[in-house]
């Protein structure tokens, strides 16, 4: 199948890329030139494990085409897909004016047939502003799409390849069977595409990741509680994840939540709430809990150094919002160490993939872990990378000025860590 993705930042480039691979032909389409002209040339802009390969075998197979062009891609294809940037505004509410302006130059271009498909995460009711907008733009008949993306940061191509369920919103039975179609590669095992109408396949974007967000959110709350009783967040966690109607996706206790998607998306949908007459209390709820999270590990460090802290010096480790991807949207990690800066601490920071970003000429960037350590107060554990899980604590204590660590994601054992001449303070834990 002919398709064009319009969009090519973390959820355009794994769809184009993922298509491509069950054998279709994909032209991408985006404004950045200097984008465009790196992907040409093998520079793949994000980190996602397994993308690289894909785009470039692809390419070169010639099924994965390049351009600025979105006349061209629209001539090229029978679906158009959306993949382009929805932030946040300053109220909470998902900015779609690049959404609206893509859809509007679409339809100026349509010169027959074309299904365009949302993937960028939309607020409810969008569905019918595109609708309306192309159709005022143009007599050339359409169909429209909500098809949103439900992949994981750090395993958003094998979320591709093998998903949990397939959303597709369109009430045209012919659409149904095309869309079918193009995902039957990946629904070799069992069909696990959901159809409904656009305006439910929004709503069910919304209501998931808050969902998940709340899990997150729930544990960080419970770790307070296990901290000032004694208990064990991490035997709370087992016990809690060993019931079938709950089971243990995302209830890790740690610093809260961030990327692209989650805290952007609450607060889409707090917004929605607001301006329909709804109070999304569970949605501030969630809100409020992971920004206290960060704020309490924080304050645990800074209270450790009180009256020391322009004398301080930490070695972090961590940038990213989780493992496994270079993106620092929003990431727990930041928000900590721009409060950790602000008391007057000093940051030496380390990440497999991510770069400084915000933070750049605040922190002092380091390219190996242990050498953050030389002249550091204490080790902080801010981003669950697996390369941290296993560290040589013989020399994490000889390179500290002195062996403490806060893990801020638990990866350690508080015994062995303590067997090992530390002080370790985590989440929800002894």
């Amino acid at each position: 199948m002919k398709i064009c993705v319009v969009g090519i930042g973390y959820v355009g480039l794994v769809t184009a890329g993922c298509f491509a691979e069950a054998g279709n032909d994909v032209v991408c389409v985006d404004v950045d030139e200097k984008k465009i002209t790196g992907l040409k040339n093998g520079v793949i802009p994000i980190y996602e494990p397994g993308l690289a390969e894909i785009v470039k075998h692809n390419e070169k197979l010639g099924r994965l085409h390049f351009t600025t062009d979105l006349k061209y891609g629209i001539d090229n294809s029978l679906v158009i897909f959306l993949g382009v940037g929805t932030p946040s505004r300053p109220d909470g509410s998902a900015d779609i004016s690049a959404v609206l302006d893509v859809a509007g130059h679409i339809a100026q271009n349509l010169k027959e047939y074309r299904i365009i498909v949302t993937k960028s995460t939309v607020p409810i009711g969008t569905c019918d502003k595109i609708t309306d907008l192309v159709k005022s733009k143009t007599q050339v008949p359409f169909d429209y799409v909500s098809n949103p993306e439900f992949l994981k940061e750090g395993a958003a191509v094998e979320d591709f390849m093998s998903p949990d369920r397939i959303i597709i919103g369109t009430i045209n039975p012919a659409v149904r069977e095309i869309m079918k179609q193009l995902y039957a590669p990946f629904m070799r095992r069992s069909n696990r595409i959901i159809f409904m109408d656009p305006v439910s396949a929004e709503m069910t974007k919304y209501a998931a990741n808050t969902m998940l967000a709340s899990r997150i959110s729930f544990m960080n709350e419970i770790s307070e509680l296990c901290e000032k009783l004694g208990a064990d967040v991490e035997m709370v966690r087992h016990g809690l994840g060993s019931d079938s109607r709950i089971g243990q996706s995302f209830l890790f206790p740690g610093l809260g939540f961030g990327g692209s998607c989650f805290p952007k998306d609450i607060r889409a949908l707090i917004h929605t709430g607001s301006i329909n007459g709804i109070e999304m209390t569970i949605a501030r709820a969630i809100q409020a809990v992971n920004i206290k999270q960060q704020e309490r590990f924080t304050k645990r460090i800074m209270d450790y150094f009180a009256g020391r802290e322009n004398k301080t010096t930490l070695a972090a480790w961590g940038l990213a919002f989780k493992a496994k991807t270079d993106d620092t949207r929003e990431s727990p990690a930041v928000y900590c160490i721009n409060k950790l800066l602000g008391c007057g601490v000093k940051i030496k920071a380390y990440d497999p993939e991510a770069a400084a970003g915000v933070l750049e000429g605040k922190i002092q960037i380091l390219e190996n872990g242990y050498d953050t350590l030389d002249g550091a107060d204490a080790l902080v554990i801010l981003t669950d990378w697996q390369e941290f899980r296993n560290p040589d604590f013989e020399i994490i204590a000889k390179r500290l000025r002195k062996p403490v660590i806060f893990d801020g994601r638990n990866l350690y054992e508080p015994q062995v860590v303590r067997k090992a001449g530390f002080e370790y303070y985590s989440i929800g834990r002894k």
